[in-house]
């Protein structure tokens, strides 16, 4: 497909994507219309783990959306999973058999939302036998749109996304985020800045994978890598950065899957720099 061709992407009515793009256009409007009336904010694994009545309403709204048009069908959401690494590895695993299976997380940049900071999503995939086929992403505050399907590329505002084109970790914009387990992904993660900082052109920290994963995909970051997510956070954008040309493993170098935690997307060009730097800190960090 030509760089250049503009093609508007149309999907049918009664299709997968279709019911995706439909619950997260709506569901992001509600967020954005009850964004500063958040009056009840929780905790789950720690003071910088929160979530709202909001992120559950939106999750309530997409569940009920998607189980309308198929009933049969596994839905998998942050905000139905108790908080912890352990149990989204166990949900995770009851589910990823499933022959579809949705992954939704309703407000991806939660602690984004609750201070009105305009950079949070909402993230929708869903997975055929554990592979993911459909992936949405939308901003609400920008009303961006990612959409991919597998082998069928990916597309924002119906025009196809494609990854950047810097061939050189020293050329690159990268994006991380700051892990809320402070007693080994965080000074992992320092250590990897520490790292990385002298050989990129910068390093930027959003707050939400999704939207980060989703402009890896649409040529606007070389890269980004973070530790210990879940598939809800990353399902839908490892799709639009493969689907965009781009690269995706764990932070080791191994395949993409749904269990991967600690995640590695680039434009691929840059993959095995950035890898590589990534295993010479860690290796530096636990001596």
């Amino acid at each position: 497909m030509n760089e250049n061709d503009k093609t508007p992407y149309v999907v049918s009515s009664k299709s997968y994507t279709a019911v995706a793009i439909n619950c997260a256009a709506k569901a992001g409007e509600w967020i954005k219309s009850r964004l500063g009336s958040v009056k009840q904010l929780s905790t789950k694994t720690s003071p910088q783990d929160i979530v709202t009545e909001v992120d559950k309403g939106a999750e309530q709204m997409i569940r009920k959306l998607i189980l309308t048009h198929f009933p049969d069908h596994v839905i998998l959401g942050e905000e139905g999973v108790e908080p912890g690494a352990e149990a989204a590895a166990r949900a995770l695993k009851a589910a990823q058999e499933e022959e579809y299976l949705w992954i939704i997380d309703p407000v991806d940049g939660t602690t984004n939302y609750v201070h009105g900071f305009p950079f949070y999503s909402v993230s929708i995939a869903l997975a055929h036998r554990g592979e993911v086929i459909v992936g949405v992403i939308y901003d609400p505050s920008r009303d961006e749109l990612f959409v991919a399907e597998k082998g069928k590329g990916a597309y924002v505002h119906g025009n196809p996304t494609y990854v950047s084109k810097e061939s050189q970790l020293s050329e690159s914009l990268l994006a991380t985020g700051f892990p809320i387990d402070s007693k080994v992904n965080l000074p992992l993660n320092m250590a990897e800045l520490h790292a990385l900082l002298p050989r990129v052109r910068n390093v930027r920290a959003g707050g939400s994978a999704a939207l980060h994963l989703a402009y890896v995909a649409a040529g606007r970051l070389s890269g980004y890598w973070e530790h210990g997510l879940s598939a809800w956070d990353i399902a839908a954008g490892a799709l639009l950065v493969q689907e965009s040309g781009g690269a995706v493993t764990d932070t080791d170098g191994r395949p993409f899957d749904l269990s991967v935690r600690n995640i590695a997307a680039t434009n691929s060009l840059i993959h095995q720099g950035l890898l590589d730097t990534l295993k010479e800190a860690g290796e530096g960090s636990v001596r």
